[in-house]
């Protein structure tokens, strides 16, 4: 008797938690899937912002794909993704290791070092446009005390790929640096000490230990970092625009010119839904690796 009020009273909590859970599920589900959804369906009309259009099938993803500009964003993109997970990492990992260690005012920079994640993208760019913008610009201003030449960083394409790379590192390496920090604190001092009775070197030490302790945060900052560089709109709309002569242009932005500029919903929906896939299979494949290493 006993057993059975339990189990209803049992019942009785999961359907009242279902109850609360629900509308947040519901909600939760709507906003993320509709979005999809709606591109989805966009990406297979001839619409504008007004129209909705007509049924055109697969003609707006063969009108993009056989578009040399698409494929020129998507270089971009790829680019962008690769310098900025690599930049990113390299420069995190290092001011990790050198954070993990006691070092006079650790807890000072760990504060400093977080400033360039924390500050709102159209403050940081602010503030590159006066460093770099043009030739009174403050570098440029510097380089002709030096008898140097100004430089374009804005003007010139290979500059602006450039500048443009080096601003997302800058953006972006402060969070690498704070989850590599974390597991690297994570790794038991006991287990240096066993493996220090084996070798005194270091490096060794660094690839048997701690790099293989680091690397499932490090495929999940390779997914959140290919994400977040793949999907960065607000960089390049602030600071180049997609410009000089498109060489910052990335499938985002040219996914937002189509229906914004040129009124054409469609293949702006199509870029979406591409760029959507790609960053699922790529996701699929770095958390399929993550479960084959545990």
């Amino acid at each position: 008797m006993k057993e059975q009020r339990s189990l209803e009273r049992r019942k009785r909590d999961y359907m009242l938690s279902m109850g609360f859970l629900l509308p947040s599920v519901i909600l939760i589900g709507f906003v993320n899937l509709y979005p999809v959804i709606t591109g989805i369906l966009y990406s297979l009309k001839d619409g504008n912002i007004v129209n909705t259009g007509d049924f055109v099938g697969l003609q707006n993803y063969q009108s993009v794909l056989t578009s040399s500009r698409f494929w020129n964003a998507m270089g971009f993109s790829l680019l962008f993704s690769l310098v900025t997970i690599i930049g990113s990492y390299v420069i995190g990992l290092t001011l990790a290791l050198i954070l993990n260690k006691d070092v006079p005012g650790r807890g000072f920079f760990r504060a400093a070092f977080i400033i360039p994640w924390v500050i709102p993208t159209i403050v940081s760019v602010s503030a590159w446009r006066w460093l770099i913008n043009d030739q009174g610009s403050l570098i440029n201003v510097l380089l002709g005390y030096l008898n140097i030449e100004p430089i374009m960083f804005l003007a010139d394409p290979v500059w602006a790929r450039v500048t443009v790379c080096i601003i997302k590192i800058w953006i972006s390496y402060p969070f690498v640096l704070i989850s590599l920090l974390a597991s690297l604190q994570s790794i038991g001092t006991e287990m240096y000490e066993s493996a220090r009775l084996d070798t005194s070197s270091g490096a060794k030490l660094f690839r048997y230990i701690t790099l293989p302790h680091l690397k499932p945060t490090s495929i999940i900052l390779v997914i959140l970092l290919t994400v977040w560089s793949f999907n960065d709109f607000g960089l390049i709309y602030l600071l180049t625009g997609g410009g000089p002569d498109m060489a910052t242009e990335n499938m985002v932005y040219l996914a937002y010119l189509y229906p914004f500029t040129y009124n054409k919903i469609g293949p702006g929906s199509a870029i979406a839904v591409i760029t959507l896939i790609l960053l699922m299979i790529l996701a699929y494949i770095m958390m399929k690796m993550r479960r084959n290493e545990e």
